[in-house]
């Protein structure tokens, strides 16, 4: 079961530090201390949950604020609290790690902005090797064949995201020269599963009427299952060689955006085939489609307790039903297509990972079918109205 958000017996201390509980017998079974910078987030969050449940090693989620760490607070984990930003409490959240995790999402300035901090936080508390979370997205969306991680990396891209992550990797490359910290970069493509905006995110908009794939969804989907890309991550903690390197990350099947999104569609009771779109000429957003689509409205959306998130989703439903005019047709949200959506579902690119198979040793280990059943089991945990057809039952 991924993480849930519990409060049990976790208290904020004057230090900084969330108060920890002992378990002896795990942690005489553990030797180094991974930091995860982010750990509230989706990869993040993940990331602590395997490394503490499967004894590789201590970890130490550190997060921006007490309430954030509520959906790791049911294990006996000593966490931190410092902003991404702020190099004196970094370096007080890192004293005694060997290793940090970097997953911090943020908007694109936080993406620039953090990544001297955490460098130079680093170097001050004597980390050993900082493993930093970009993504693929650095090729842009739809990258053309024959791109790998030597390809020639474009700051002036239309998607701004792939800019910061662009200019945050290039930032850390000029730093890491001084050889305080080694690095390793890791690009993962499209990170999916239990809790992610692929998989709950899609889930809500075939709901309130709003999902598409342009063209059918016939463009290659990059897609990198969540454990897979925390697979790669102790790898690239614990291979001396991967120093200094950069890594694209993917799941072994070359699958299509309908092949991500036909499991939950079909679980939702949804035909897939009803909401492809065609990508317009031009992109000039609204203002509604600025919103939904900023990370503070995510952000916002993942904090309402579920029960209120549920309402919510149900009484859209019914406000679509009362909508139906005399045809019966739906008088729904007009449907926004967004210039990322448009070149992620044009994709013609599979991207490889075959530097990670050579130097890392790395070898997904979840099937992409696998990794579709666990996506579709949690919808029906969250509350999602998922039919009882044996999708996605464990």
């Amino acid at each position: 079961m991924l993480c849930q958000k519990e409060t049990d017996g976790h208290a904020l201390a004057r230090s900084g530090r969330i108060a920890q509980r002992r378990c002896s017998r795990r942690d005489q079974a553990m030797t180094n201390t991974v930091a995860v910078l982010g750990a509230n987030g989706f990869i993040g969050c993940r990331t602590v949950e395997l490394l503490y449940l499967s004894g590789w090693a201590n970890v130490r989620p550190i997060v921006r604020r007490p309430d954030a760490f509520a959906s790791l607070s049911r294990f006996a984990i000593d966490a931190m609290l410092a902003d991404a930003r702020d190099i004196q409490a970094l370096t007080a959240a890192f004293a005694g790690c060997q290793y940090v995790v970097h997953a911090v999402a943020g908007d694109t300035r936080t993406i620039v902005d953090a990544i001297e901090p955490v460098y130079r936080a680093a170097a001050a508390a004597g980390v050993l090797r900082l493993v930093y979370l970009s993504s693929a997205s650095v090729h842009g969306q739809s990258p053309a064949p024959g791109t790998d991680e030597m390809s020639a990396l474009h700051g002036d891209q239309p998607i701004e995201y792939n800019n910061a992550k662009v200019h945050a990797e290039r930032h850390l490359g000029q730093l890491s020269r001084d050889g305080a910290v080694q690095v390793v970069v890791l690009r993962p493509g499209i990170v999916f599963g239990p809790r992610s905006s692929w998989t709950g995110g899609f889930a809500d908009e075939l709901i309130n009427g709003s999902a598409y794939l342009v063209d059918g969804g016939r463009g290659v989907c990059n897609s990198a299952y969540v454990d897979n890309v925390i697979q790669a991550i102790k790898l690239a903690i614990e291979v001396p060689e991967a120093s200094g390197r950069t890594y694209l990350i993917g799941d072994r099947e070359e699958i299509s955006w309908a092949d991500l999104c036909r499991p939950i569609a079909e679980a939702l009771g949804f035909d897939l085939t009803a909401i492809s779109a065609s990508a317009p000429l031009s992109f000039a957003p609204s203002w509604k489609q600025r919103l939904k689509e900023s990370q503070g409205y995510r952000r916002l959306v993942r904090s309402l307790p579920r029960p209120v998130r549920s309402g919510l989703k149900a009484g859209f439903a019914e406000w679509q039903k009362a909508g139906q005019n005399a045809t019966g047709t739906i008088m729904g949200p007009a449907i926004l297509v967004s210039q990322e959506r448009a070149l992620l579902h044009q994709c013609r690119t599979k991207l490889p990972w075959r530097k990670a198979e050579h130097e890392l040793g790395y070898q997904p280990a979840v099937s992409f079918e696998e990794a579709c059943r666990r996506s579709v089991g949690w919808l029906t945990f969250a509350g999602y109205p998922t039919c009882r057809n044996g999708v996605g039952e464990r």
